[in-house]
């Protein structure tokens, strides 16, 4: 066994700086090659950027890059491919290590249904706002003559009427009837007495004119179905405003709107 010699006060200095220095080189080799070897020190990964993709290819692109994945959360966009990416943390381009977890949100397959909200006689930006709050996008703009320009006068949707409260499903184009502010214009009344109602009916709406109230009554002279009397009523020099409506009286019961 070697001893260390203590002699004398140099040779005790000697010792001591021997002893210090293998601590010192000890110290480094733990900390910047053992360290490094055993935890991959500086060896780090370039996240790819995964949005975008499909759930196949971004499992394979992170897979050949030694990243995991998990799916954090889905949700659902209007017009974008379902199961597709939309969200990823890290975000691309991070420096990360082998074998990090990148979490990713997916596009929805189905989209949720959300309540149809009640726009006829808002204004078009206020209906526009209602619809983008809650995820429904503003379909065909259908401008029809009416004195109260620039709001909605019905909500369609796959071209037909639709109430507040029917579930929709979210992203759906939801079609608006906008008055066009083109009420002033006078013209003479039409008359519809004596004509079936579906006649009626078209002559009033051809005459860009609405159909208003539409009461039932017995007349066992006419048949049933006919049109007896109107609200205004067709005189020598009236006139009524475009977009006005018309009450009509019909023989027999009537059938509700569709």
């Amino acid at each position: 066994m070697t001893k260390i010699s203590t002699r004398s006060f140099s040779d005790l200095l000697i010792n001591v700086g021997i002893i210090a220095a293998l601590m010192a080189v000890l110290f480094l080799a733990f900390f910047f090659v053992y360290l490094p070897f055993t935890t991959n020190h500086g060896q780090t990964i370039t996240v790819p950027d995964v949005t975008k993709l499909s759930f196949d290819e971004m499992q394979n692109l992170l897979e050949d890059r030694d990243l995991r994945y998990e799916v954090s959360d889905c949700t659902f966009v209007a017009g974008a491919q379902p199961l597709t990416v939309i969200q990823q943390y890290p975000r691309a381009n991070a420096k990360v290590k082998e074998g990090r977890k990148i979490y990713v949100t997916l596009v929805k397959r189905v989209a949720p249904m959300v309540a149809m909200p009640q726009l006829e006689s808002l204004t078009f930006r206020s209906a526009e706002l209602n619809l983008q709050s809650l995820g429904l996008a503003i379909g065909e703009r259908i401008y029809v003559p009416d004195v109260a320009k620039n709001a909605v006068l019905r909500q369609l949707y796959n071209g037909k009427q639709i109430a507040p409260g029917t579930p929709v499903p979210k992203g759906a184009k939801i079609d608006l009837e906008i008055g066009d502010g083109l009420g002033s214009t006078m013209f003479e009344i039409p008359n519809v007495v004596g004509l079936p109602l579906d006649e009626a009916e078209a002559a009033i709406r051809g005459s860009n004119l609405k159909v208003g109230t539409k009461i039932s009554v017995d007349d066992p002279e006419k048949e049933v179905g006919t049109v007896v009397k109107q609200r205004p009523e067709a005189r020598s020099g009236e006139r009524i405003r475009v977009g006005e409506t018309m009450d009509l009286w019909i023989v027999g019961p009537i059938e509700p709107d569709q």
